[in-house]
C-alpha cells in the first residue's frame, strides 16, 4: 500500500502557519471551507458524493453482468484507487507504465494498459513490476506489426523470456489509434500466435471518440463499432488465436458506457467472454460534459437516477470592478477549461456558513492564470469581495491534475479528510 502523505506549507491551499500532518488526520483541525480556514482556492471532493458513485457505478456493472476496471489516469490518486477496489472493482486501467506503477502501489493486482508499450524504459518498467509482483497480472494494447516487432527486439536484446498479455485494439478512421480493418486484425492476431513475447487475451476499443451527446447517432455509431469488434473477436476465435479459457472484450469511457455493453456481454465464442468496462471520470462526475452525456443514459436507461457531481473548486470575490463583473481566486492552474469554462453552483456571502445555489445567468467567461471571470446580470444579486463561488466542472480529469491533494469535505463543507493525486 501506498506510503501515507503528509499535508504542510508546500501544498497549495494548506494553511502557512498550520502545522503539518498526515492526509488521513486533517479533520482533526476542525476546518470548514465556508469559515475561511483554508486559503482559496481550494478543490474539494463532497464524500457523500464520492461515496454514491463508487457504489452506483458497481452497481451497474453488477446489473450488467461485466466487471468493472476504471480508469485510473481520471485522478491518479491511490487513497481513490483503494476506494474504488475496495468498493468491488475487478482492477483498474491506465494509459502510461508509469500509471500502473502507482496503481499497483495502491494494490491493484488487475489491470489494463489502454494504450501501446514498445519502448525499452517502459518494458523493462512493465517486465520489473511483474517480476516484483507474482500475483500482479497486466494487459497492454497492440494495434501494429511494427509494434510487436519493436516488443520482440527488446526481448531478443535483453534475453528476456517474459510473455506478456495483450489485446487488439480496434480502431476508428480518422480517430485515435487501433487497427482500422478485419485483415489487419487477423494478421496481427496470427503473428501474436506466433510470438513467444506476448499472448493474446481479447479485443479492446474505445467508442468515446464517436458520442455526439445524440442518442440516435451515437447508438447508431457506437453498435456500427461493437459489430466490428465483435468480427475480429468471433474471427480470432475461430483461428484459436486468444491465450486463455475467457476471453476479455473491453471498452468504455464515461460518455455512452451503456452502448458497449452488448459488447462486454458477447455470446457465441468458444468460451466465455470477460466483459471488462473501463470508466474513469464517473467518480466524481461533473456539471458540464459527462452530466449531459448521462442524462442521455438515465434516457436511454430508464433511470430515476445516477452519479452526482462530486468535485467543485472554491474561490473568493477579490474584485467587482465594474456593473455585471466580479473576479475570482481561481484560474487555469485550478480548475478545468479543455472542454468549456467552470460553471458556478454555489454561493456563500463573506461570514455565512451555508451556501445557496447561484442565481441563474451566473456565468464564466474566461479565465488567465490565477483569475476567473465571473458575469452576472447587474440588476440581479451582485456578488461582494470576500463572497466565496463553488465552481462546478466539466471533465474531471483536467482538475485532478492542477492539485497535488484534495480535501474530503461533508455536506457542511466540513473538512474531514485528504487524497493525495500523482500526476
Amino acid at each position: 500500500m501506498t506510503e501515507e502523505f503528509i499535508l504542510d506549507h508546500r501544498s497549495k491551499s494548506y494553511p502557512l502557519e498550520a502545522a503539518p500532518c498526515r492526509g488521513a488526520e486533517i479533520g482533526r483541525k476542525g476546518w470548514n471551507v465556508l469559515a475561511d480556514d483554508l486559503s482559496y482556492p481550494l478543490a474539494v471532493i463532497r464524500r457523500s458524493a464520492l461515496a454514491h458513485n463508487i457504489a452506483w457505478m458497481q452497481a451497474y456493472a453488477h446489473r450488467k453482468g461485466v466487471t468493472l476496471a476504471p480508469h485510473g489516469k481520471t485522478t491518479m490518486s491511490p487513497e481513490l484507487f483503494a476506494q474504488q477496489l475496495a468498493g468491488g472493482a475487478w482492477g483498474l486501467t491506465f494509459a502510461t507504465i508509469y500509471q500502473l506503477s502507482v496503481g499497483v502501489e495502491a494494490g491493484a493486482r488487475r489491470a489494463i494498459i489502454a494504450n501501446q508499450v514498445m519502448c525499452d524504459a517502459d518494458l523493462d518498467g512493465l517486465d520489473m513490476l511483474l517480476a516484483g509482483h507474482n500475483d500482479l497480472r497486466v494487459w497492454f494494447l497492440v494495434d501494429s506489426l511494427a509494434q510487436l516487432a519493436l516488443i520482440e527486439d527488446w526481448a531478443r536484446r535483453r534475453e528476456c523470456k517474459r510473455c506478456f498479455d495483450v489485446l487488439i485494439e480496434i480502431g476508428i478512421p480518422g480517430q485515435r489509434t487501433g487497427c482500422r480493418t478485419l485483415d489487419e486484425a487477423l494478421d496481427l492476431a496470427a503473428a501474436i500466435s506466433r510470438s513467444t513475447v506476448v499472448q493474446l487475451g481479447g479485443i479492446e476499443c474505445y467508442e468515446g471518440g464517436l458520442a455526439r451527446c445524440d442518442s440516435e447517432h451515437d447508438a447508431r455509431e457506437v453498435t456500427a463499432l461493437v459489430g466490428r469488434v465483435l468480427e475480429v473477436a468471433r474471427s480470432c476465435d475461430a483461428g484459436n488465436y486468444f491465450c486463455d479459457d475467457t476471453v476479455m472484450l473491453t471498452a468504455g469511457g464515461s460518455a455512452v458506457f451503456d452502448l458497449v455493453v452488448p459488447l462486454l456481454r458477447a455470446q457465441g465464442l468458444s468460451r466465455p467472454v470477460q466483459g471488462v468496462l473501463r470508466s474513469g471520470c464517473y467518480i466524481t462526475h461533473d456539471n458540464g460534459n459527462y452530466a449531459r452525456f448521462l442524462a442521455q443514459v438515465e434516457k436511454r436507461e430508464g433511470l430515476d437516477e445516477s452519479l452526482r457531481a462530486a468535485l467543485e473548486v472554491w474561490a473568493m470575490v477579490q474584485s467587482v470592478p465594474e456593473p455585471g463583473l466580479a473576479l475570482l481566486t481561481c484560474g487555469r492552474r485550478d480548475i478545468s477549461y479543455d472542454l468549456e469554462m467552470p460553471i458556478p453552483v454555489c454561493h456563500a456571502p463573506r461570514g455565512d456558513r451555508s451556501a445557496v445555489d447561484v442565481p441563474a445567468g451566473w456565468t464564466i467567461s474566461a479565465l488567465n492564470d490565477q483569475h476567473a471571470y465571473l458575469r452576472f446580470d447587474p440588476t440581479g444579486p451582485v456578488p461582494q469581495v470576500g463572497d466565496r463561488v463553488a465552481l462546478g466542472i466539466s471533465h474531471p480529469c483536467t482538475t485532478f491534475d492542477k492539485w497535488r491533494w484534495l480535501a474530503l469535505v461533508e455536506d457542511d463543507w466540513a473538512v474531514t479528510g485528504a487524497i493525495s493525486t500523482r500526476f
